[in-house]
C-alpha cells in the first residue's frame, strides 16, 4: 500500500449517458489537496453545489447509491469511487454536467482509463488509513447479508454472491492486492441484472439509460425471442436480442468466469469509499448489496469517527504538562540511555488512561548502531518507551508510590506500522484494560503526527522496589 497521499496531475473528462436516469452526462476529474477527500460537484445547478462523498449523506440505495447534500443530489456514485479507491487515489473533485455519472459499459473500466492518463501527483501528507483492531460484523438476516471486519496489516475483500438462481448459481472472488489486482481483475466487471428483473425495473423509474451494451443480462425465465423484442420495446431498449444458449442475453460472453462475483466487490469498494478514508483490515461479505453495505460502511465510520476524536483529544491533552523530565526522574527508577518518557500530559484516573511524549532525535545512543545510513528506532525501544508511560499510570494514586516497581511480565500482538526515525515525537498513549491483584493488562498505542505508528498489549505487576532478607 502507499504511504502518502495522492491526486490526479490534471483534469480528465469523459461523457455519456447514466444508468438509471438515462441523462446525458459528462464527468471531470480534478487535482485535490490533501485531506479534501472525494467530493461530487453539480455543476449543472445554480452555484455549483459540492456533495461530499461521505455515508452520511446517502439518501436512495435503489438499485445504486444515492448522495444528497443541501438539496443537491448525484446518483449510482459507486463506480467512480471504486475507480478513486481502487487506484489509491485519496482526493479528487468530481465536476458533473447532470444528476448522474455516464454508465460507459457498465464496470469501472472508462474511469480507471482516464485517470491513468490524468497521472498521479504523490502528496506530502501521510494517507489517514482506518485500521480495524477489533471484529465489527453487520447482519441482515432478512436478506441474507453478512458482512465482518477482522483485523488485518493490508486491504483485503471477499465477497461470495448466492441468489439461489440456476441461471446464476453461487459464486465468490476475493482481492488480496489493490496495486496488482484491480485494474485488470475488478475494474472491467459489469453491472448485471436478471431478465426477470428488466421490466421491474423500469417501471420503478431505473434504467433508462440502460442497454445490452452497458449491463449483463442474465436469462432466468422462459419466453421465446417474440416476447423478449415486446418486453424490451415496453423498457424503451429497441436493440435486437435473443436469449441465446449460454445463459446470457444475446450470448454475450462473460470478461470472466465469476464477473457478477467481482462486480459485487467492485459495487462494495465503491460504497467502502464513503467512509472517508482507506481501511487496513480484511472484510467479508456473504450476498452484499448496496443496503447492506450503507448499513456497513456507517458502522465502520462511526468507529472512525470515534478514533479521529480520541486522536484529537490526545494532542489536545499533549498542550498540558501533568509531569514534567524532573518529575519523571523521581518516580521511575530509569537513567541515561533507558529512560524512554520526557513528559506526561494527560492522566485520568477514572479512565484509567495517560498519554506521554518521547522526543526522538538524531543523538539517541541507539543510532550509533540501529542503523548508521538510515537511523530508525528499534521496535522494542518504542514498546520500552510505551511501557515506562504504562508504569506511571500503574504506580500513580493520590500520590505516587516511591517504594513500589513495576515490572512487566509479557507483550502480545505488538505490531509495528510506520518507521520511528530522527526529528519524530512519539505520542505514548496507554490505557489499563484489567485487573487482576497485582497484575494488570494495558492497551498501549504510539502515534507520529496523529498516526499510529506501534501498537501491543503488555501486562505487568506492581512489586516492592526492595525485597526484604
Amino acid at each position: 500500500m502507499l504511504v502518502n497521499q495522492r491526486t490526479i496531475q490534471k483534469p480528465v473528462s469523459f461523457s455519456g449517458i447514466g444508468l438509471h436516469t438515462g441523462n446525458p452526462s459528462t464527468i471531470t476529474f480534478y487535482p485535490a489537496p490533501e485531506h479534501s477527500g472525494f467530493t461530487f460537484i453539480r455543476t449543472d445547478l445554480e452555484n455549483s453545489p459540492e456533495i461530499p462523498a461521505l455515508v452520511d449523506y446517502v439518501t436512495d440505495i435503489s438499485r445504486g447509491t444515492t448522495l444528497t447534500y443541501n438539496g443537491a443530489s448525484v446518483h449510482t456514485v459507486e463506480h467512480v469511487l471504486a475507480a478513486l479507491v481502487g487506484l489509491e487515489i485519496d482526493n479528487c473533485r468530481i465536476e458533473l454536467t447532470a444528476n448522474e455519472p455516464p454508465v460507459g459499459d457498465g464496470s469501472a473500466l472508462p474511469y480507471t482509463e482516464i485517470l491513468h492518463h490524468a497521472g498521479f501527483v504523490e502528496q506530502k501528507a501521510a494517507k489517514d488509513y482506518l485500521i480495524i483492531d477489533q471484529t465489527i460484523r453487520y447482519v441482515n438476516e432478512q436478506k441474507g447479508s453478512e458482512i465482518v471486519a477482522l483485523p488485518n496489516d493490508e486491504f483485503r475483500i471477499t465477497v461470495m454472491i448466492d441468489y439461489q438462481n440456476s441461471a446464476l448459481g453461487s459464486q465468490h472472488s476475493g482481492l488480496f492486492d489493490v496495486q496488482k489486482e484491480f485494474l485488470k481483475e475488478f475494474a472491467p466487471a459489469r453491472t448485471f441484472c436478471f431478465l426477470t428483473e428488466v421490466e421491474m425495473l423500469h417501471n420503478q423509474g431505473l434504467i433508462r439509460g440502460g442497454s445490452l451494451d452497458n449491463a449483463v443480462v442474465i436469462v432466468d425465465k422462459d419466453m421465446n425471442n417474440d416476447e423478449l423484442k415486446q418486453l424490451l420495446h415496453t423498457c424503451g431498449i429497441e436493440q435486437n436480442a435473443v436469449l441465446g444458449h449460454n445463459g446470457i442475453l444475446n450470448n454475450t460472453m462473460l470478461r470472466f468466469k465469476n464477473e457478477p462475483a467481482r462486480h459485487k466487490l467492485l459495487d462494495m469498494l465503491g460504497d467502502l469509499a464513503l467512509i472517508g478514508v482507506p481501511i487496513k483490515g480484511q472484510i467479508l461479505a456473504a450476498r452484499p448489496g448496496h443496503a447492506s453495505n450503507i448499513e456497513f460502511a456507517k458502522k465502520i465510520r462511526a468507529l472512525h469517527l470515534q478514533k479521529k476524536l480520541q486522536k484529537k483529544n490526545l494532542v489536545r491533552k499533549t498542550d498540558a504538562i501533568v509531569l514534567d523530565i524532573n518529575q519523571i526522574i523521581k518516580v521511575m527508577p530509569h537513567r541515561y540511555p533507558f529512560l524512554l518518557v520526557d513528559r506526561i500530559t494527560y492522566i485520568d484516573k477514572e479512565e484509567n488512561r495517560i498519554v506521554g511524549y518521547k522526543n526522538v532525535t538524531i543523538n539517541e545512543p541507539f543510532f550509533i548502531g540501529h542503523f548508521p545510513d538510515r537511523p530508525i528506532m528499534p521496535g522494542v525501544l518504542i514498546i520500552e518507551a510505551m511501557a515506562q508511560v504504562g508504569g506511571l499510570l500503574l504506580l500513580n494514586t493520590s500520590t505516587f508510590e516511591k517504594d513500589k516497581l513495576v515490572l512487566f511480565m509479557g507483550i502480545n500482538n505488538a505490531k509495528f506500522r510506520k518507521p520511528v526515525i530522527p526529528g519524530d515525537q512519539l505520542v505514548l498513549d496507554v490505557k489499563m484494560i484489567s485487573k487482576r491483584f497485582n497484575t494488570f493488562a494495558l492497551q498501549a498505542k504510539a502515534y507520529v503526527n496523529e498516526v499510529l505508528v506501534a501498537e501491543s498489549e503488555l501486562s505487568a505487576a506492581i512489586v516492592d522496589r526492595t525485597i526484604s532478607e
